[in-house]
């Protein structure tokens, strides 16, 4: 399975101005979650990453499930970016943008194993995916629902419409991230020349963004 992608490594100095140590907090999270695995997080040794005395994450987080959230909320916001990214470069044609946002959604589970498994594992119970934190427009799944109104899969207005067209689509760029990685499929990314060509050629046959 691929590697996160890091930003930072271990032996990085982590500066931030008093009014960040939340963001530190969670930055140090996510570290740790990339390099050790979510079984190594606690509140204790997110301070330790951060250099913070062992106390001072519970100004801002409650337990150890509050604090993997607030890393599956930065996931999501990533994920996010990286989707606006695909659907800027993707030029006007909007069949084209909604095929991009699928291969970006699977590229980011492919390239941050770790933190995509985290986004998912502490959302099963919300009542709505935490990707509302920021700007509306880096928000992945309201990129999702305009590229099924553009394309024509649900008519402005229809609410029940669009939700369940984006829905279908997210699951299905879901389902092709999880099995993106199976050995059976390595010939077939030759044959295409690589993984981004295969995973953009099965986007474009799943059925939620073909319309099929």
């Amino acid at each position: 399975m691929a590697k996160d992608v890091k930003t930072k490594t271990a032996c990085e100095p982590r500066p931030y101005h008093h009014g960040d140590l939340r963001r530190a907090l969670i930055e140090a999270a996510r570290e740790i979650v990339v390099r050790d695995g979510v079984q190594s997080l606690s509140l204790r040794a997110v301070a330790r990453e951060a250099g913070v005395s062992p106390a001072a994450p519970y100004h801002h987080f409650k337990d150890k499930q509050e604090l993997m959230l607030a890393v599956g909320r930065l996931g999501f916001e990533d994920l996010g970016f990286a989707m606006k990214a695909a659907v800027d470069k993707a030029g006007s044609d909007p069949g084209a943008r909604l095929t991009e946002i699928g291969v970006a959604y699977v590229l980011y589970a492919r390239s941050n194993p770790a933190i995509y498994r985290l986004m998912y594992d502490c959302s099963r119970d919300l009542e709505a995916l935490p990707h509302q934190e920021h700007e509306k427009e880096m928000d992945g799944y309201e990129l999702v629902r305009q590229c099924m109104i553009d394309v024509g899969r649900a008519a402005a207005g229809d609410e029940i419409g669009i939700e369940l067209a984006t829905i279908a689509a997210w699951c299905a760029a879901h389902g092709v991230a999880e099995m993106a990685s199976f050995a059976q499929f390595e010939p077939l990314k030759v044959e295409l020349g690589g993984e981004v060509n295969f995973y953009r050629e099965l986007i474009k046959r799943v059925g939620a963004f073909s319309g099929r």
